[in-house]
């Protein structure tokens, strides 16, 4: 006859079930809490995008004064619609390499330029635009000498803030007049001249010979946190079950 089992006999088992329990309800929460974090993820990006779409479609506003200018915010007013008077300083213009942007239909995965100019208001502030996109061809202003608008022009454009160069852009070309990242402040720096801590992104109007490009940006950003969600609640899931498989298999083995 079998001797039945002693507290002592179950006590390896249970220490068996143990170990993996903690380790699967560890694996469970991330998962969860990886889940809920990209729901929560699209809820900011749904009010992101609602925003953009609501900037970008209002009717533009006088520039504030450059007295203001310090109080703007990137999160309060990126991508705001304004209207200015102001005077190119052509000379001091700066090309910035691209391959296009996904924000604007006309130069998405082209390479070229923006070309980034001074501009002057009345009473000598300076703020910097980006008066848009030219092919590689054009970097030089002889090949678009009807662009270089002498004067005061009423501008509609976009406020924008400095783009910083990442870890992996190459360094600016002061020297041959090239950059690679939109930063204002450093072009600005560069050409002697004090700007707003902001750029305008232009819109119109269109130059003489339409180089360089102008553009209205379009609300573009990828929203793919619900899917996110759903995969890592998925694996939440499975492990559940798979998990709860396992559990059931273990216990028979024990009692048979």
């Amino acid at each position: 006859m079998t001797a039945p089992a002693t507290t002592s006999d179950a006590a390896p088992g249970d220490r068996g079930v143990l170990v993996p329990s903690i380790a699967a309800a560890a694996a469970f929460a991330v998962l969860v809490s990886l889940g809920v974090w990209q729901l929560e993820r699209k809820t900011w990006k749904d009010g992101l995008i609602a925003a953009l779409e609501q900037r970008l479609e209002a009717a533009a506003v006088p520039l504030p004064a450059p007295a203001q200018w310090t109080r703007l915010t990137a999160d309060g007013d990126e991508f705001r619609r304004v209207a200015v008077t102001a005077e190119f300083l052509h000379d001091r213009e700066a090309a910035v390499y691209t391959l296009g942007s996904s924000m604007r239909d006309d130069s998405s995965g082209t390479p070229g330029y923006w070309i980034f100019t001074p501009a002057r208001l009345d009473g000598g502030a300076v703020v910097m635009v980006n008066r848009g996109f030219v092919p590689e061809a054009n970097r030089d202003p002889a090949t678009r000498a009807g662009g270089e608008v002498a004067g005061p022009v009423t501008l509609t454009g976009v406020l924008r803030w400095p783009e910083r160069a990442g870890t992996f852009t190459p360094g600016a070309d002061p020297a041959r007049n090239i950059w690679f990242s939109r930063d204002s402040d450093a072009i600005a720096a560069a050409k002697g001249v004090t700007a707003a801590p902001f750029y305008v992104e232009l819109e119109g109007p269109d130059p003489p010979g339409g180089l360089p490009r102008t553009g209205r940006l379009h609300p573009v950003l990828p929203n793919n946190h619900f899917g996110y969600a759903l995969t890592w609640l998925g694996l939440a899931a499975v492990l559940t079950a798979v998990y709860g498989a396992w559990l059931v298999s273990m216990r028979r083995k024990r009692t048979a």
